[in-house]
């Protein structure tokens, strides 16, 4: 995610934080400090906000080890100041698999709750009385913050944790393509009511906005991205792979990939060694950005990208677009898996205009 940067690596999985986040940090205190309490006030509230978000991270990490148990990895988690979120390699397709996925975040919070009621004694009754940053309720807080989190990610929308549980049991009924439909259906009309209902009551809150429309964006990305996946169910990586393409050499540089880039429509390059197997990936955006910093005159293999996901043509191309779609690379390079060499390359657009293809062919009388 753009504006994020790694603070650790846990258990194989990146712990990113978004820049935004301390924004929140600086309201946080700021806010602390104009009601009176001073810069104690202001230290307080952020050790709370701090504290409050380590439970979103294991909360994060309870999807994570769950999703681990069925052979999914996940390369990194992004805090912001709306939540988490932990960016799986692909979603579990069995409905009781993502049911166990889905339920393990709030049950983390659950568990963190109970452990700090249990220990310490204190209250886990919910009090929306509280006052933000109040030193004497800070176990108090973060009981009330886990609880919180529990109803509030266990509302039935689509692609939160409720709208996954809700997902996982339509699944058990109806196909998963419909039912990926119904639940962002869903979760796309309960975002639009809290949105207008903040805007009929006057009662605004940035972050409840901010969640609304990402539910309701986030909810037609998941299932645009299943309906595509439907689509491409009988396909092979061979069908949609770009073969028409250029490739650099590693004695190229920067001026040459650029003399590629405006003589045609490709966009991302491969770098080829003698044999003509795959270096790296040289992106339309680290070219633009190489060219700033260093000049035409760059060598291009200084800058390429390493592309460690390599597809073989016969590979579905359904599962091939899981791989592209979780895959930092633009392009993921196919691979003849007898030579080894690079045969051609797989793009989101070139899958997309098959799908095209397809679905005029499918039109014609």
């Amino acid at each position: 995610m753009k504006w994020s940067f790694r603070i650790a690596t846990i258990a194989g999985t990146e712990v990113r934080i978004h820049a935004t986040f301390f924004l929140l940090l600086l309201f946080v205190a700021m806010q602390s400090m104009g009601n009176g309490h001073g810069l104690s006030g202001a230290i307080e509230g952020v050790v709370l906000v701090l504290a409050m978000f380590t439970c979103v991270l294991l909360h994060e990490f309870g999807h994570v080890l769950s999703a681990r148990l069925y052979g999914i990895h996940t390369p990194d988690i992004t805090l912001l100041p709306i939540g988490g979120v932990a960016r799986l390699e692909r979603m579990p397709r069995k409905p009781a698999h993502e049911l166990v996925v889905a339920i393990c975040g709030p049950l983390v919070n659950v568990a963190i709750a109970g452990a700090i009621a249990f220990f310490l004694g204190v209250s886990a009754r919910f009090d929306p009385e509280f006052k933000f940053g109040d030193g004497a309720q800070f176990w108090a807080q973060l009981v009330q913050w886990n609880m919180m989190m529990v109803m509030f990610n266990m509302v039935p929308a689509f692609p939160m944790d409720g709208g996954r549980v809700l997902r996982a049991f339509l699944a058990m009924m109806m196909d998963y393509g419909k039912a990926t439909r119904l639940a962002a259906t869903i979760g796309q009309g309960i975002a639009m009511l809290v949105f207008i209902g903040m805007l009929l009551s006057g009662s605004f809150n940035p972050f409840m906005m901010l969640i609304a429309i990402f539910i309701f964006i986030a909810a037609g990305q998941e299932a645009a991205m299943v309906t595509q996946q439907e689509a491409t169910r009988d396909l092979l990586v061979r069908d949609a792979m770009l073969t028409d393409f250029r490739a650099l050499r590693s004695t190229d540089v920067l001026r040459d990939a650029v003399d590629h880039l405006l003589a045609g429509a490709q966009h991302d390059f491969p770098m080829l060694d003698d044999r003509g197997s795959m270096v790296g990936m040289l992106s339309r955006t680290s070219l633009i950005s190489a060219l700033a910093e260093h000049g035409p005159g760059c060598p291009a293999e200084r800058v390429i990208d390493r592309c460690d996901d390599v597809l073989a043509p016969a590979q579905p191309l359904a599962e091939a677009l899981e791989r592209l779609t979780a895959s930092p690379c633009p392009a993921l390079p196919v691979v003849d898996p007898l030579s080894g060499r690079l045969i051609g390359l797989l793009t989101a657009e070139n899958i997309a205009e098959v799908l095209m293809v397809r679905a005029a062919l499918a039109r014609r009388p």
